[in-house]
């Protein structure tokens, strides 16, 4: 096995980045109409890649404690953000809920991964490992949070007659809304479950590919990415879990009420804002 490492050079990267021009041909024989998309989304690929190398660079050779954790926090924040955002129905205090079990989940696996796991790291918060595997927690545990939080909203605003007609028999407030808050953090978890499924036999992840093609034995990439998927699979269920228990708490109360006058469909969803 060769242990090259190959430097690639701008005309290397610009060569692969030559390759988007595949996509607006397509676009345009099909008259897709995506040739403008496709240069914006290849732009911005482009420089927000570099801006990121850039302040991770500065990162790492700083190694500053307050540095890194509010770099981290920033990431963390704008996942959470983004999840909120994509939700077809929203309701009062649905964005805290959202960056609540984000940041729960994802710090507190993090905080065992490097405690446990990467113990040798020096220092224990050293920013090559930290920064870079909450980066790949946070995308899939978004994933699993924003399809765990729209199908219980979406569940509890269409659903009503059927939780209050449960209610209206004697159900309490967790019987009448049992099955909704299972299925939604069924649908959470089913993206992670689905890669775990198939990693190594239908693909081979991006951390363990970077690996080897960095020069990495395949032995040591693997394990590294057996780490890594438990670690998201662990984050996955905490966050969609903690997100959907937190809009169950929000949209009932302690008298198994259901305020489901709050539920309000988003621009995003089929209508325009209608309240339910």
């Amino acid at each position: 096995m060769s242990d090259a490492y190959i430097d690639l050079q701008n005309w290397q990267v610009a060569s692969a980045a030559a390759l988007i021009l595949v996509n607006a041909a397509i676009s345009f024989k099909l008259q897709l109409g995506l040739e403008r998309t496709l240069a914006m989304a290849g732009i911005r690929t482009v420089v927000q890649l570099l801006l990121v190398g850039l302040v991770l660079h500065w990162v790492f050779e700083l190694n500053q404690l307050a540095v890194i954790v509010a770099i981290m926090a920033m990431m963390t924040l704008i996942a959470g953000v983004t999840a909120w955002h994509r939700a077809g129905h929203r309701y009062p205090g649905m964005m805290v809920n959202v960056v609540v079990s984000i940041w729960g989940s994802t710090w507190l696996i993090l905080a065992f991964t490097m405690a446990v796991v990467f113990r040798q790291a020096q220092p224990w918060y050293d920013p090559q490992y930290a920064i870079p595997l909450l980066g790949m927690i946070l995308g899939n545990t978004l994933n699993g949070i924003t399809l765990g939080l729209g199908t219980v909203v979406d569940a509890l605003s269409t659903r009503q007659r059927e939780v209050e007609t449960l209610l209206a028999l004697g159900a309490t407030r967790w019987e009448a809304a049992r099955r909704l808050i299972q299925h939604s953090v069924r649908v959470g978890m089913v993206p992670i479950i689905n890669s775990m499924m198939v990693v190594g036999l239908v693909s081979l992840p991006g951390m363990m590919t970077g690996q080897l093609l960095s020069g990495v034995e395949p032995l040591a990439a693997v394990r590294y990415q057996i780490v890594i998927m438990f670690v998201i699979a662990s984050a996955t269920a905490l966050g969609v879990v903690a997100v959907v228990i937190l809009t169950f708490l929000r949209i009932s109360n302690a008298q198994h009420q259901f305020r489901f006058d709050e539920i309000v469909e988003t621009s995003s969803g089929k209508g325009e804002g209608v309240t339910r």
